[in-house]
């Protein structure tokens, strides 16, 4: 087994396998009862555009997901034309695209996940970039915003053909003003140190730190202020109850921020012969909530109690790994399940089980 926790969370594959000489990797067990969609690769167009990221290969030192490898929800419309000069109509105002760029500074790693990542998609729709951007708080203040108003943000959403998926036209969400304060929502420009692509919004996004992916709108071209009596957007109804809403709110305003609660899944289990035993190393990832949870309990299988996951090695407003050793107590199939040890933490979808993973192990 690993020695200590410090050890298993920083341990990728290659640490584990050097600690000790006699160790073998006998291979990856492969989860079952999931989608056979491939990953890491453009489907699809426009509205029905999808990509589904590889979690697999996550390891200390690939935290950070590819640019052509992050997810893609919807892509690019063959209408869009972004090599003409763009701006954001904002208010009354307008501001170009050349000058976000002249502001735009590094804003950090962030994660975002899809609402509609499911084990449909091998949960393949969530991914992590470091972000360069603009403040979206002080792009308001300059702009004279008045602070009561709530903000809608649009972005380009007219497409070439009608979707064969049940997508929905309507780039666009509403936010209070402390929903954009409080998360430190920005504008972006460049991930990973590169404009961004077509696929992941160019010229410029909205990114909303915490925030589902369907609030991170692609394509902005407008931010305006809307009153209190506003309609919610198309966008916003279409993932009501993936962003946890009570019913079908009638008002913007009624609401409740799209955040992501703490989370946690395997994401890849490796078969070893340790010392002349075979024995499974469960990797996995643990997201959401304002920090990362460090107290994670495991289990794999409902008559079993939850034990403790080894320490998670965390990248801030990112996703951190953990590391649990697994010995089976005889073949057959197990669902791996995950869940805080602070029970007065909010986690709505780990409650649901709905990052169950089951593997075979024979």
């Amino acid at each position: 087994m690993l020695a200590g926790g410090a050890a298993a969370a920083l341990g990728g594959v290659e640490l584990f396998r050097f600690r000790r000489g006699t160790d073998k990797l006998l291979g990856i067990v492969p989860f079952e009862g999931e989608g056979r969609s491939p990953l890491d690769t453009l489907l699809g167009d426009e509205l029905d555009g999808r990509q589904f990221t590889d979690l697999s290969h996550l390891d200390r030192d690939r935290l950070i997901t590819p640019t052509s490898l992050f997810y893609v929800r919807t892509r690019a419309s063959h209408l869009l034309e972004t090599s003409k000069s763009w701006s954001i109509r904002m208010g009354a105002g307008r501001i170009a695209i050349e000058q976000l760029r002249a502001q735009a500074k590094p804003q950090g790693t962030h994660l975002m996940e899809c609402a509609g990542n499911t084990r449909a998609t091998s949960f393949g729709m969530i991914s992590v970039a470091a972000w360069d951007g603009v403040p979206l708080a002080g792009m308001l203040d300059r702009m004279r915003f008045d602070k009561r108003a709530r903000i809608l943000v649009s972005g380009f959403d007219k497409y070439s053909a009608k979707p064969v998926t049940p997508s929905v036209p309507g780039a666009s969400w509403i936010f209070s003003r402390r929903d954009i304060d409080d998360s430190g929502a920005f504008l972006a420009t460049a991930m990973n140190g590169q404009p961004l692509t077509p696929d992941h919004g160019e010229p410029v996004r909205l990114v909303i730190p915490g925030w589902y992916g369907c609030a991170c709108i692609k394509w902005v071209n407008e931010i305006a202020p809307v009153d209190d009596a506003a309609n919610p957007t198309s966008q916003m109804q279409e993932y009501a109850a993936r962003t946890n809403q009570r019913g079908l709110p009638a008002l913007a305003r009624d609401y409740q921020p799209a955040v992501i609660d703490p989370a946690a899944m395997p994401v890849r289990i490796e078969k070893w012969l340790v010392n002349g035993k075979v024995q499974y190393k469960v990797i996995g990832i643990v997201w959401g909530g304002p920090q990362l949870a460090s107290d994670l309990l495991i289990r794999s299988g409902p008559e079993e109690p939850y034990v403790p996951v080894s320490g998670v090695l965390p990248v801030r407003s990112s996703w951190g790994l953990w590391t649990y050793s697994w010995t089976p107590v005889h073949s057959g199939t197990y669902r791996i399940r995950l869940r805080l040890a602070d029970a007065s933490v909010r986690t709505r979808r780990l409650d649901e089980g709905f990052y169950v993973r089951q593997v075979r192990v024979m």
